[in-house]
């Protein structure tokens, strides 16, 4: 049989795309992990900035020399870059065999089928991609991802997704929970949600949020012990949300909120509402009603118009709001975004030299703050071994995966964990923004 691989690059969301085409494969090609000695390399794109634009040309490239040496036959792109730029990618990648757009990526099996020496664009309308449907995992296997909710409303100006993905289109709660119990008998113990937003989940569908009442549900399935909640909104973090959150046991108390600025007039300027005075309350509120809670955000600098004075409120504000997880990226003027034609565009070196400052802040408060752990017991759940190191590694409920921080432990010989068991360690050391321990269950 033809041997198929996939490389998926960017988010989560994109990786649920690339479980789905995996499953559409399995069955008519042989799957190949290691899509470098597939006959036929799927190159599942992203394209929402800049420097995940360079990823995925980059990897690209690596296919074609790939293919120039006869180890790879044929080359297929899809995902958020293929959707973005398709006849771009046919004209600058004469050794693709096939750019597809999301809205054709339920038909992968027939194309590469079907590939021939002629590259060929398959395009059917975006909104296409399906909504749900059987999945190859692609992650390790006790933990996997569920996706909501597919595209975007919410027009932020410096955002490209809701030209890429489309309107926003919740997948109907029955189908969710039907997914969600199908994870769980093969054996996935925590579920991470996610959408563009999910705190807009179901406005779609009911003309209000229905995020509460599908969690509550959720919570329900036989098997699934943590439920982790990524990209939730600010200005959507509704009382009825904190409530369910705070009384829902399997729910982590872990929250994935993209602020991207404290500003209120950088704000505005996004296209979203809000300002320091709200974000502050918000957090107050939620580390209050929660707790125990655990706050990731996102942030950007370097955002058109930003001066000094905006973005030292943006310092002033991660210093004392003491984020528990923080990521912060350089603006990236996207073309077709309303930000890209601001004026008052600023110079990558001091967008990258913000960021710096940003995440060197942080850092510093993240290392602080693993200190009041030490000589306390978390649960972990298990990942693996690291050969180098030596002992055993995995998270606790701070932790997303593939985003935040791990813990590694020692255990006794005959009290070995296996990946996906929960055990409980004794922090001892920090390292970096990581925690060191010894099991002590």
């Amino acid at each position: 049989m033809i041997k198929v691989g996939i490389v998926s690059l960017g988010c989560s969301k994109n990786l649920v795309d690339s479980e789905r085409m995996l499953y559409k494969l399995h069955g008519k090609f042989e799957l190949e992990a290691d899509a470098a000695l597939a006959d036929v390399a799927i190159i599942n794109t992203c394209g929402f900035i800049q420097s995940a634009k360079e990823e995925a040309i980059e990897t690209i490239l690596e296919f074609v020399s790939l293919k120039k040496e006869g180890k790879v036959k044929r080359i297929v792109i899809t995902g958020c870059l293929a959707e973005r730029y398709k006849e771009e990618l046919l004209v600058e990648f004469p050794e693709a065999d096939a750019v597809v757009g999301l809205g054709s990526e339920d038909k992968i099996a027939d194309i590469i089928a079907s590939l021939d020496d002629s590259p060929k664009l398959f395009a059917g309308d975006k909104c296409n991609l399906p909504l749900s449907g059987g999945r190859i995992s692609g992650t390790l296997s006790f933990y996997s991802y569920l996706k909501i909710a597919e595209g975007c409303d919410n027009r932020c100006s410096y955002c490209a997704i809701p030209s890429i993905r489309g309107k926003m289109r919740s997948v109907p709660p029955e189908t969710l929970l039907k997914e969600a119990a199908e994870l769980a008998r093969s054996g996935v113990k925590e579920l991470n949600i996610i959408a563009q937003d999910i705190t807009r989940y179901g406005e779609d569908l009911y003309s209000e949020c229905k995020l509460p009442e599908l969690l509550e549900k959720i919570a329900e399935t036989p098997g699934i012990q943590w439920i982790r909640l990524l990209y939730c909104y600010p200005e959507r973090i509704t009382d009825r949300l904190i409530e369910t959150i705070n009384k829902t046991d399997k729910i982590v108390k872990y929250l994935d909120i993209p602020i991207q600025h404290c500003d209120g007039e950088i704000l505005r300027r996004m296209n979203r509402p809000g300002d320091e005075q709200s974000l502050r309350a918000l957090v107050a509120k939620l580390r209050a009603s929660i707790p125990g809670i655990i706050l990731r955000t996102t942030l950007i600098t370097g955002f058109p118009g930003e001066t000094e004075e905006n973005f030292n409120r943006l310092c002033e504000f991660v210093g004392g709001m003491k984020f528990d997880r923080l990521g912060c990226f350089p603006y990236s003027a996207e073309e077709g975004t309303p930000a890209a034609e601001f004026p008052e565009q600023i110079d990558d070196e001091i967008k990258n030299r913000r960021a710096e400052i940003i995440m060197d802040t942080q850092n510093v408060i993240m290392a602080e703050a693993n200190n009041k752990y030490l000589d306390k017991d978390i649960i972990v759940l298990t990942e693996g071994f690291d050969r180098y190191a030596e002992c055993f590694f995995g998270r606790s409920y701070m932790d997303a995966p593939d985003i935040d921080g791990k813990v590694f432990f020692t255990t006794e010989p005959d009290d070995k964990p296996y990946p996906g068991d929960f055990v409980t360690v004794r922090i001892t050391e920090t390292l970096d923004l990581d925690l060191l321990g010894f099991r002590n269950d």
